[in-house]
């Protein structure tokens, strides 16, 4: 039986926040697999901050997606129909398949998911990239010891909530920066953070990270930028470690905003602030991936997943995530798998 492909393409480069109408509805035939390929049906679809950046003309750290092509993303797959040896019918699969209901691939950069480690949908939240992203940006960039104090912006987002749980592990006393109240709230009384506030009605960060933060900050990861990360800096330690893992603040803005230039405070402070990109840890998936399915089973470290059912309301799923209105990790729900 032919199947239909429905697929989102970008329609438009967004100027400021985007809109639905800047994505495209699109359908179109699933081809037969040749030899060594094999059909994916996606079960679940993420929508992340980066992909943002990835709607833009101008190439910054990957290369922009084009007029007419499918969005990017990570998927999680059902195997429906094989001719790659490597992989059979039933396996459930996780990869970079991009808005779409159907994907042919050849199998390069697809993994096989272990539905006993957790549930499915965790392979592209806490056991995938963002779970990952925290994993590795806060242990090889942050290099956190017991004692030291952890400043998270973005924390209630699947990236910060999974940074500030792995630094209580550690031994380290841990703070957040989110959105709204709930958000706070969720994170000291059920994720166990030290403290947290909300960026939107307070009025002076600095003076209520002091407060927070007696002791000086020993590393930052940084979600957001902007005035945040502005208010972090006269605050770090001497030798204290920013990561920079995305700057959401200025996804969006159409004029470059003016802050301080404090690059001369990181020679006062002996400090390091160091970007990374998840996939230069690739060959360390494993053990981490194995290592946090430990913690999960231990209940050291919770996640919440914030699922949007309906391939079509993929967009509006995105936007929504752009702003704000999400806790946890934002899914959309495709499909079941067939078992």
């Amino acid at each position: 039986m032919a199947l239909t492909n429905r697929k989102f393409t970008l329609a438009a480069r967004p100027v400021g926040m985007p809109k639905e109408s800047d994505f495209k509805l699109v359908e179109t035939p699933v081809p037969a697999p040749n030899a060594g390929e094999m059909i994916v049906k996606s079960l679940y679809i993420s929508v992340d901050p980066y992909m943002r950046g990835r709607m833009n003309d101008a190439k910054s750290y990957a290369a922009p997606v084009e007029i007419g092509g499918v969005m990017v993303g990570g998927v999680v797959g059902e195997v429906i129909e094989s001719n790659n040896a490597k992989f059979k019918p039933g396996d459930i699969v996780q990869s970079e398949f991009g808005w779409q209901e159907y994907a042919l691939s050849n199998g390069q950069g697809v993994r096989k998911v272990d539905p006993s480690l957790a549930p499915i949908s965790t392979a592209i939240g806490i056991l995938g990239m963002p779970g990952l992203t925290a994993y590795f940006g806060l242990l090889e960039i942050g290099q956190p010891k017991a004692g030291e104090t952890v400043v998270i912006s973005g924390a209630a987002g699947a990236v910060g909530m999974a940074v500030g749980q792995i630094a209580k592990i550690k031994g380290c006393r841990v703070v957040g920066i989110a959105g709204t109240d709930e958000k706070v709230k969720y994170l000291i009384d059920e994720l166990g953070f030290d403290g947290a506030f909300n960026y939107k009605t307070t009025k002076n960060y600095v003076e209520e990270l002091k407060r927070l933060c007696p002791k000086g900050i020993d590393v930052y990861f940084d979600n957001v930028g902007g005035a945040i990360t502005d208010a972090v800096v006269p605050l770090l330690n001497v030798k204290g470690r920013m990561s920079i893992c995305g700057q959401i603040s200025q996804y969006n803005i159409e004029k470059p905003e003016m802050g301080p230039r404090w690059l001369w405070a990181m020679i006062v402070k002996q400090a390091r602030v160091e970007g990374f990109l998840v996939f230069q840890f690739f060959e360390k998936f494993g053990p981490a991936v194995a290592e946090m399915a430990g913690w999960i089973k231990e209940g050291k470290l919770k996640y919440r997943e914030d699922i949007v059912d309906g391939f079509e309301n993929l967009p509006r799923a995105f936007i929504g995530m752009l702003q704000g209105d999400n806790t946890g990790k934002r899914l959309v729900k495709v499909a079941d798998p067939s078992k």
